[in-house]
């Protein structure tokens, strides 16, 4: 029965499509100031490709451990799969959340919801801030949506951590913050860093995240 389960699970999961890097809507000194061309080229396409590609051997991995029926190593690689296909996930939504035009505030529906959740923008701006720089190590600041109550909030993930995965919200702006995502231009000052991102979020994306 469990053998069945899995191989079904194989036939319609994870064997069917292998995951790409994808291409930044933007060059990659396109955000400079705030974020340098080596970071982004470094970030992009050594430390995504990875996620991508080490995703992409697991996923392989989990199938034919499905095939054999080892229910043992199909559990064995949740740990490999969660951290890079939280990687993949984090990555394809942080770069469409960047834009050498974005900063300023959002509008509309998306500035109307953090006004009635926060306060004000400038005070959600500080609250995601400050979580965002308390990560402990590697993680992430999120603002998300929370499906079943229709409002905002604030969280963080470790590591890589995916937010809906982990917490059930629908991920709306995320800010990276482990170290290679920074430190070549701010060294270990990581709220210089996030203070500084706020001024090119691309608050369209997020407001079409938010919208759909």
């Amino acid at each position: 029965m469990l053998q069945s389960r899995l191989l079904k699970l194989s036939r319609i999961g994870l064997a069917r499509c292998k995951y790409t890097l994808p291409e930044l809507p933007y060059k990659y000194e396109a955000l400079e100031p705030v974020i340098n061309r080596d970071i982004m080229e470094i970030h992009h396409s050594k430390h995504h490709a990875t996620y991508v590609n080490n995703l992409n051997a697991t996923a392989d991995k989990i199938t034919a451990a499905v095939e054999e029926g080892n229910a043992g190593a199909v559990i064995g690689l949740h740990g490999a799969l969660k951290f890079n296909g939280g990687g993949h996930i984090n990555h394809s939504i942080f770069w469409n959340n960047l834009s050498p035009n974005g900063g300023g505030l959002p509008t509309g529906d998306l500035l109307s919801a953090i006004e009635a959740e926060f306060g004000s923008f400038d005070q959600f701006k500080a609250k995601m801030s400050a979580a965002t720089i308390g990560v402990q190590g590697s993680g992430w600041g999120w603002l998300g949506l929370n499906p079943e109550t229709k409002r905002l909030q604030i969280a963080t993930c470790a590591n890589q951590d995916p937010l809906h995965a982990t917490t059930g919200l629908i991920p709306l702006l995320g800010i990276d913050v482990w170290e290679h995502a920074y430190y070549l231009q701010y060294k270990n000052v990581r709220p210089e860093y996030v203070n500084s991102i706020w001024d090119v979020v691309n608050w369209e994306d997020v407001a079409a995240r938010f919208a759909s």
